[in-house]
């Protein structure tokens, strides 16, 4: 009996660790492998950290990664006061089929493609567009108000597609949160300001935590909404990343940015759990 068990947990293991090995493990190996050649003539290579240190030496990356990660939090703070009082409506205040309701045209955007979803944007913030039309009819606007290609459009494309990943963590630990102690903090004397602070926010904060990880990885690694809603200009640094790939076939370049990439978001994220005082076991739990 101990024999089949085991023989079944490897069956089912073996499917896993087959896509984790083949799509992750092995690609990010090889590709580690190409970012540490720097080539030294034709079709020769050398093993160096010169790619890397083009990165520290080149102003351009420097304050095109600032640029996204702060952007990227930027996104995460609006998504989280956004998706904040939805998700407490819809796990504390919402019941029976308005809640299952609420909950699922929130996921009805998801649906489709995020392509399309960001060119749905697009033809709302185009000058031809229906906000710009409406502005013009009602007399806010003389002409035709072009509303794409600056990072307000980034930000809206980023905190709408992001929306779902902030909510649905947020209901989930809040829908824990029993409704005899946010009564008792209001037979206590708290206002609701002292309710939300001293009782939904502390309980909530694993949930907070995590879909702010997840939030924040997501912008980070963002190409289609900051490249479609920003335009070329936008100087996102996955841009940069495909640039090297695609464009220039400096891949070796392209690989340690994207190592970097990686790097330097688990370092901000790690801040972010020490900041809050927080724990990836417990806040993943």
């Amino acid at each position: 009996m101990h024999r089949e068990a085991k023989l079944g947990l490897i069956l089912l293991l073996t499917p896993f660790l087959l896509w984790l090995s083949l799509l992750i493990i092995i690609p990010h190996i090889d590709l580690l492998l190409v970012s540490l050649r720097e080539r030294v003539g034709v079709g020769e290579y050398k093993i160096s950290l010169g790619n890397y240190l083009t990165f520290f030496t080149e102003p351009l990356y420097m304050m095109t990664f600032l640029r996204t990660a702060v952007m990227s939090i930027f996104a995460t703070l609006l998504t989280l006061l956004i998706g904040f009082p939805v998700a407490y409506y819809i796990a504390k205040m919402a019941k029976g089929r308005t809640q299952s309701a609420l909950f699922l045209l929130c996921l009805v955007p998801f649906w489709v493609s995020e392509l399309v979803r960001t060119f749905g944007w697009m033809i709302l913030l185009r000058e031809t567009g229906i906000i710009s039309n409406l502005l013009q009819s009602l007399g806010l606007a003389q002409g035709p108000v072009e509303m794409l290609y600056n990072d307000a459009a980034i930000m809206v494309g980023l905190v709408y597609t992001s929306m779902l990943f902030m909510v649905v963590p947020l209901v989930t630990t809040l829908e824990s949160l029993p409704d005899e102690v946010v009564e008792a903090g209001y037979d206590l004397g708290g206002s609701g300001l002292s309710v939300l602070r001293e009782i939904v926010i502390p309980h909530a904060m694993p949930g907070i935590v995590s879909g702010s990880i997840v939030v924040f990885m997501l912008c980070l690694g963002n190409y289609l909404t900051p490249t479609m809603l920003g335009g070329k200009e936008s100087l996102w640094f996955t841009e940069l990343i495909y640039s090297q790939f695609i464009v220039r076939f400096n891949w070796e370049l392209g690989a340690a940015f994207g190592f970097l990439l990686l790097i330097l978001s688990s370092v901000i994220v790690w801040g972010m759990l020490r900041l809050t005082g927080q724990s990836l076991e417990k806040t993943m739990g």
